[in-house]
């Protein structure tokens, strides 16, 4: 199975580089399954009906959240029909949404999408352990789905690499989102998972992590806000990471970053392109 991961989506600018370039990523590279996280599309904070149907047209199979998931009131309500739409599965019990969900794949198979989101420096919801060992108990990898992909929305590199190895042997991919960084330690993991500490954000890189750099610049100047975050609108990198399993195993048999666009340098699947 080929899977491609795409990280934060940061407002406009971001929204514009999927829908120009991921129709034909997934027609060159036969992608079969593509999941986005998508907390920051809607002015770099939430998400919104539109804009998640805007994604899956696009040609994303399933959508993550994290922090951002409520900024937009909407996505409270709207979560409830929207089956691919995916928030933190360790947001305390009652709230509206899912926390994985098992979404058919462009080849006819099938892939659970698990998102959770880190304690550390974050807001401390529920143990993100727990409720991943409750998703990957449920639905076993080879035994009840054929791929199993884990967005783990966190700040601390140290937990989101504790998580890797915590699902290592069971997911096919453990990716990182949150910080808006790409990492360059993408690699398979001892027991066959793909990982990657950061896939960083599809945004601006000409900011300060997606947003303008006047006011995050003058906050660290001065000590306090004169106004409100708004995302850089300069060209935005695709950034996310590509992963090859094994339609034996469902493990990660290849692995490598995605930058397309923008002012990083470009990197993409040898093994695809």
């Amino acid at each position: 199975m080929r899977i491609l991961f795409i990280g934060d989506v940061v407002g406009r600018t971001g929204r514009t580089a999927v829908n120009e370039t991921l129709p034909g990523l997934v027609r060159d590279w036969s992608l079969d399954l593509v999941v986005i996280n998508g907390e920051n599309s809607a002015g770099g904070f939430g998400i919104t009906e539109t804009i998640y149907n805007e994604l899956l047209e696009a040609g994303a199979d399933a959508i993550t959240l994290g922090n951002h998931a409520w900024d937009q009131k909407e996505a409270l309500v709207f979560i409830e029909r929207a089956p691919r739409l995916i928030r933190p599965a360790n947001f305390p019990k009652g709230t509206p949404g899912r926390g994985a969900a098992l979404v058919d794949t462009k080849n006819g198979k099938r892939a659970l999408v698990i998102n959770s989101i880190g304690r550390v420096f974050m807001q401390p919801f529920d143990d993100p352990f727990a409720s991943l060992e409750k998703e990957l108990s449920a639905c076993p990898l080879r035994e009840a789905c054929d791929a199993v992909l884990v967005d783990f929305h966190g700040e601390a590199s140290s937990e989101k690499q504790a998580v890797g190895y915590f699902c290592d042997g069971r997911a096919s991919l453990v990716v990182g989102t949150h910080t808006h960084v790409p990492t360059s330690d993408h690699r398979i993991l001892p027991q066959g998972t793909a990982y990657m500490t950061d896939a960083g954000m599809t945004g601006d890189y000409e900011s300060i992590i997606g947003m303008d750099r006047n006011e995050p610049m003058g906050r660290f100047l001065r000590g306090y806000p004169q106004g409100r975050f708004e995302p850089a609108e300069g060209v935005a990198t695709l950034s996310g990471v590509a992963v090859e399993t094994d339609d034996k195993t469902g493990l990660a048999t290849r692995v490598a970053p995605v930058r397309i666009g923008g002012v990083l340098s470009e990197a993409k699947p040898g093994f695809w392109v």
